[in-house]
């Protein structure tokens, strides 16, 4: 399991990723900077003498991540819910079909077939988190900008209008019909 962070393409020293590699992240989670409280809260931690070793955790032993990784995959996802999933991608792929939208005109590449392997492990770990043993459309509607975020290629006209992944998300989910 890796995690990584991202700094923004604007920083000195920093390249985008080509296509191909961020293909590979399951999911871009966008993380704000924290309010006044908190970071006051952090503050105030470290200050404290013992405060650094109150913030260590301890490792998580593998066998509870086998044992989750077997549970998510036994959520069971209806065929319905699974055509949901492949519509969202395959408007990605296909944004024309969607004559209203403005889609054709936001979209220059689709998502890859990982990004539908993706969506369906990420709506069956939210399902999971959920405490269900199903997954539903709002399982997927949770996951679907982390997951596909990363995956579109916006055109140069959505760019030039500042139209962003989420937002060109957003008007997929509100195309396509839910399950």
């Amino acid at each position: 399991m890796v995690l990584a962070t991202q700094n923004p393409v604007e920083q000195e020293g920093t390249y985008p990723l080509p296509e191909a590699q961020m293909d590979r992240f399951i999911m871009k989670i966008n993380l704000d900077y924290l309010g006044a409280d908190a970071e006051e809260q952090i503050i105030r931690m470290m200050r404290s003498e013992d405060g650094a070793s109150k913030a260590k955790s301890e490792p998580i032993d593998p066998q509870q991540i086998f044992k989750a990784r077997e549970q998510i995959r036994d959520i069971y996802c209806s065929d319905a819910v699974l055509k949901y999933m492949v519509a969202i991608i395959v408007a990605t792929r296909e944004p024309e079909a969607f004559e209203d939208s403005e889609l054709k005109n936001w979209i220059a590449v689709g998502s890859s077939p990982r990004a539908t392997i993706a969506l369906d492990k990420c709506a069956r770990a939210m399902a999971w988190l959920k405490g269900k043993d199903f997954v539903d459309p709002t399982d997927v509607r949770d996951v679907v900008h982390g997951v596909l975020r990363h995956r579109l290629i916006l055109s140069y006209d959505a760019l030039a209008e500042g139209i962003s992944s989420d937002r060109v998300i957003d008007e997929i989910l509100s195309q396509v019909a839910v399950a």
